[in-house]
């Protein structure tokens, strides 16, 4: 098994009332669905305006309200899920994509160990 993150990406702007109201059923319909079929790990919507972020400046931290780009889009929310492979998570992103009415970006987790990077770094095959 694989796990892999479907990102969801937003407008900047809010969300019309009715379309929020649809979220509200399709989105918990598709995470029900998940849980059946034994895939579902995690689902998370995510306040981009309240983000803050930190730098380091030499030996000192820069703290400042986010989100870190300036963009039209932003993160909205994300699954993760644990499936046998890629085609799965594409299978299930395109059921996210139809209940999201956006394209989602599928993303596979680094499941290597830090032993295993390090090897892979140094063969370079990182």
């Amino acid at each position: 098994m694989a796990q892999y993150l479907l990102v969801i990406r937003h407008a900047s702007e809010k969300l019309h009332a009715e379309e929020f109201r649809r979220l509200c059923v399709d989105v918990p319909a598709l995470d029900a669905k998940m849980e059946d079929a034994g895939v579902f790990v995690f689902h998370g919507g995510v306040l981009p305006e309240a983000a803050t972020v930190v730098r380091q400046s030499s030996d000192d931290f820069v703290i400042t309200d986010g989100p870190y780009a300036e963009t039209k889009e932003h993160l909205a929310g994300f699954w993760i899920i644990d499936v046998a492979d890629l085609d799965e998570a594409l299978a299930w992103a395109k059921l996210a994509t139809v209940a999201h009415r956006r394209a989602i970006e599928v993303v596979p987790f680094e499941m290597r160990d830090i032993d295993e990077l390090l090897a892979a770094n140094e063969a370079g095959t990182l």
